[in-house]
Order: C-alpha cells, then sequence, then structure tokens
C-alpha cells in the first residue's frame, strides 16, 4: 500500500452497524428464507469460516437480488460475523433506509466520485477490528453459468491497497430440484492470503480473484446438478410439497392406508 496518507473523513460519514437490529434482522430472515426456499444448503466440500484476525473480504458470483440479504444470513448464521458491511447503490439505500444501521454504504454507481468513495469507506471499515466486507463482485445480474467470470475492478484495487486480509470467493445459486421452491445454495472457497509486502498489481489480483470465484462455482455447479441434498448441509430448512390439489390426493391416500403424509417429493423423504 502507498505510504501517502489517505485524507480524514469525519467518522459520521462512515456506515452504522447496530448488533441489536441485525440480531433481530437475522431472525427475520431465516422465517423469510424458510418460506420462499425449500432450504438454505452448505456444500459440505464448502471451506471453514474465515478467521478474524486479519481483515476479511468475502466475495461473490451475483446471480439474484436474494444475495445481499443471503448476505447477512450467512454472516449470522455460518460465519458468524462481529460486523458486515457492503456497499449499495446509493439511491436504492435511499428508498430502504432500514439498510443504513445493518452496515450498508451507498455509492454512486458507474462513477469516478463512486469507486473512489467506496475505496476510501471500505479501507476504513476493514481498519475496524472485526469488521469485514461483502461484495457482490460482478456488480451486475449474471448467471452463475456464465464463463469467463468478469468481476468489477473495484474489489482488485482494493485489495492491492490492503497491507494484509483475507479473501473468501463465495460461490452462491438458486436452482429448483424436486420441490415447488427453489434451493439457495451455497459454496465457500479456500481464502487468498494478503501478505505484507505481497505487491500483486491490479491486473494480477484480478485474474487471482476471478480464478478464485469461477473455480469455487464451477464445484457448487456440479455439486447443484446431482439434485443429492446429501452433498450440503441444511443451514434453514423451508415448507416442502407442491400444495393445492397436487398434494390434496396423496394427503387422502395416507390418510386410507393410516400411513404419515410426507410432503417432500425428494429421496430423502
Amino acid at each position: 500500500m502507498s505510504g501517502a496518507a489517505r485524507p480524514s473523513r469525519p467518522r459520521d460519514e462512515l456506515p452504522t452497524y447496530s448488533p441489536r437490529l441485525m440480531a433481530w434482522f437475522a431472525r427475520w430472515l431465516e422465517g423469510y428464507f424458510a418460506k420462499s426456499f425449500t432450504a438454505v444448503r452448505v456444500s459440505k466440500t464448502s471451506a471453514p469460516p474465515p478467521a478474524w484476525d486479519v481483515p476479511v473480504i468475502l466475495y461473490s458470483n451475483h446471480p439474484s437480488w436474494w444475495d445481499p440479504i443471503l448476505f447477512m444470513l450467512l454472516g449470522a448464521k455460518l460465519v458468524h460475523v462481529e460486523e458486515g458491511y457492503g456497499p449499495i447503490d446509493a439511491a436504492m439505500l435511499e428508498k430502504y433506509s432500514l439498510f443504513k444501521r445493518l452496515g450498508l454504504f451507498g455509492v454512486e454507481q458507474d462513477s469516478r466520485r463512486g469507486a473512489a468513495k467506496f475505496l476510501r469507506t471500505s479501507l476504513e471499515i476493514l481498519e475496524r477490528p472485526g469488521a469485514s466486507l461483502w461484495l457482490t463482485a460482478e456488480g451486475e445480474f449474471t448467471d452463475p453459468r456464465r464463463r469467463p467470470v468478469a468481476l468489477r475492478p473495484g474489489i482488485a484495487h482494493l485489495a492491492a491497497r490492503l497491507p494484509r486480509g483475507r479473501i473468501v470467493p463465495l460461490a452462491m445459486e438458486y436452482p429448483f430440484w424436486n420441490e415447488r421452491r427453489p434451493e439457495a445454495l451455497v459454496r465457500l472457497g479456500p481464502p487468498i492470503e494478503i501478505e505484507p509486502g505481497e505487491g500483486r498489481t491490479v491486473e494480477e489480483w484480478t485474474t487471482t480473484l476471478e480464478e478464485a470465484l469461477a473455480a469455487t462455482m464451477d464445484i457448487l455447479a456440479e455439486e447443484a446438478q446431482t439434485r443429492d441434498p446429501g452433498r450440503f448441509e441444511t443451514l434453514v430448512a423451508g415448507k416442502k410439497g407442491v400444495g393445492g390439489v397436487y398434494d390434496l390426493g396423496r394427503r387422502l391416500r395416507a390418510l386410507i392406508r393410516g400411513e404419515r403424509f410426507r410432503a417432500g417429493h425428494g429421496e430423502e423423504e
């Protein structure tokens, strides 16, 4: 990192984080995901959650609008972050002001000023003990099968400026298997360490980060295509079954036979 001092900013410009509000919101999210998905599942081949002895960045692909709130659920139930932060479009943050107290900070999209604010705010966040940064690094909704993976330049510029840290690739996708509702599947890849004096260029970081995320996504894709819940740990269990007239006949048949009705349609049932 350059030895030049960064210009100081008032402390109150940094994003806020309310642990109490986040704890409540994470509980609400658990119910929200349970109503919307068959399950939230974590690959059994996933790397362990990162240690927090250095600044941590978790970066992912961006398959849907679910991603930011899935970040919050994973932060609470999987990796157990102390404080998690992330950028969001400034106009959207004004519309959903609740997120201002949940660690999100607004940046202008596709502008030099927005890029500068992202770097400045991110570096200051990562100076906080226990703080982590979460990024949907593709920057726009992208099908999880698209290759090559292409990341926005911000994360590589950030990695090149950090004197030390840990960057963790996170793959996510939302396939339909055997139930009416989709699955939410995630996998953590091996962490990439930022060592003091390493001196990788922005271009080198871009290549490293894109290849690591693509590798993590490829493994998750292979596991998702098996449609085998046994390859995953269930983080949140949702409601199973098709419902309506489709399940009515099955319920009646189970009742006549004196059997317990099983709503699910997969082999795990």
